[in-house]
């Protein structure tokens, strides 16, 4: 069936006459609807003079319907039941699904997991579905929640708030440096390094310190994880986000014996502009308490 949408009544007509036909009575009604009794009664007037034929009677302090009343009655109750059933479903189903969360593999290994046991402690009822993945993806059209992304922040279309400090650092394994806390360009000439072929910001540090990717003795790695895990075992310098190393920091697995001091660009959780859901409020709330 191909709905008319320019001749139906207005919305606002018809909840005001299914009200006042449910409980048969103006006043009962403006009360369901937080309105007045002399809205309803204009509405359900409204209403007869568009379709030029009565559906009320009044009846001493309420109403009684008209047989044109009650067909119309018994359409809207079944239509707005089944309006309120659609409606609860999609609630219910979006309550139950998981907060959609868009990031890179390596700040989902490197940086959230390490902390999500402290969400879940706090939101034990709250699912995640983490989508790692390099490239920048339409929230809306993929059906996300948030994503958190490296830059400067000003993505068009949508709002973003600072997460963590994304600047570059060099470091290495203790076995490889020693006890050194610092490198100077000549001594880091003189090591191997682990890069990652998928991530260009590194080779633009490195010119900026005054060291020629290219001539430096490199094993190009696919991914930034794979890079991290080869520096813990010694096997070269790393260029990388210090968000990203600070519990192999911490942890003595590496030192950092370089390291910038720009603000950005930086890591930002990026939502789409309106409401959000519960589940999405809450791991917002909880992310911005880590920065």
């Amino acid at each position: 069936m191909v709905i008319d949408w320019r001749n139906l009544p207005s919305l606002t007509a018809l909840r005001a006459f299914a009200a006042t036909a449910e409980m048969r009575s103006f006043s009962q009604a403006a009360r369901a609807l937080n309105v007045t009794h002399a809205a309803v009664a204009q509405q359900v007037r409204a209403l007869e003079n568009q379709l030029a034929r009565p559906l009320v009677q009044r009846e001493g302090r309420g109403v009684s319907l008209t047989a044109d009343g009650e067909q119309l009655a018994e359409a809207l109750g079944q239509g707005f039941a089944t309006m309120q059933r659609g409606l609860e479903a999609l609630k219910a189903g979006e309550a139950d699904r998981p907060v959609r969360v868009t990031l890179t593999a390596s700040f989902a290994a490197q940086w959230l997991m390490p902390r999500l046991r402290d969400f879940w402690e706090k939101c034990p009822d709250i699912g995640l579905s983490m989508h790692p993945e390099p490239r920048v993806v339409d929230l809306h059209r993929e059906g996300m929640d948030l994503a958190i992304r490296y830059g400067n922040g000003d993505w068009p279309g949508v709002e973003s708030s600072y997460l963590a400090s994304a600047r570059l650092v060099v470091a290495g394994a203790p076995s490889l440096i020693g006890d050194r806390e610092t490198l100077t360009t000549e001594e880091m000439c003189d090591q191997d390094w682990i890069l990652s072929r998928s991530w260009p910001e590194q080779d633009t540090y490195l010119l900026k310190i005054g060291l020629d990717p290219e001539a430096l003795s490199r094993t190009d790695i696919n991914s930034e994880e794979l890079a991290i895990a080869a520096a813990r075992q010694g096997l070269g310098l790393v260029v990388e986000s210090a968000a990203l190393i600070e519990a192999d920091v911490a942890e003595g697995r590496l030192r950092i014996v370089h390291e910038s001091r720009e603000k950005l660009p930086a890591y930002f959780i990026v939502t789409l502009p309106g409401p959000k859901r519960a589940a999405a409020r809450a791991f917002l709330k909880w992310l911005k308490s880590q920065s």
